[in-house]
């Protein structure tokens, strides 16, 4: 069963069969959102989806980032990525027709804790390099 579907800009249809999904900043106690804190928890998606799924592909979503302030603080000025943190498994028809199917872990950022669905999902999801990102498997 899969959680959802989308159509990538490629055409191929991709299934996602598991998701997790995280608060961005929970967690952050004092400062504020900036460049280096944005920085480090990218780079912490990336090593939870790798950690997490160690014998498959993980791709990361290169994030939005939005300055709602102009003025910089301490640590520069105030960047802002979307509040959601995703890692989803996808899966598709094999990129070999001697295999069983396809598969890459994806990491990203979202606005809101929705299951990406359709024509609804983000650009960004929808514009992976499928055929070169993924993997083959054998069942």
């Amino acid at each position: 069963m899969s959680l959802g579907r989308i159509v990538l800009s490629s055409g191929r249809s991709i299934r996602l069969t598991e998701l997790r999904m995280s608060s961005t900043y929970d967690g952050m106690l004092e400062g504020y959102p900036c460049k280096y804190i944005n920085d480090l928890k990218v780079s912490w998606l990336q090593r939870q989806a790798e950690s997490a799924f160690p014998s498959t592909p993980v791709h990361l979503v290169p994030p939005s980032r939005e300055y709602p302030d102009e003025t910089a603080g301490a640590f520069g000025p105030v960047e802002v990525l979307p509040s959601v943190a995703c890692i989803g498994v996808f899966n598709s028809t094999a990129l070999d027709p001697a295999m069983d199917g396809s598969t890459l872990v994806v990491a990203w950022f979202q606005p809101a804790p929705e299951v990406p669905e359709g024509e609804d999902a983000d650009l960004a999801l929808r514009s992976i390099r499928w055929e070169e990102l993924a993997q083959d498997y054998e069942v």
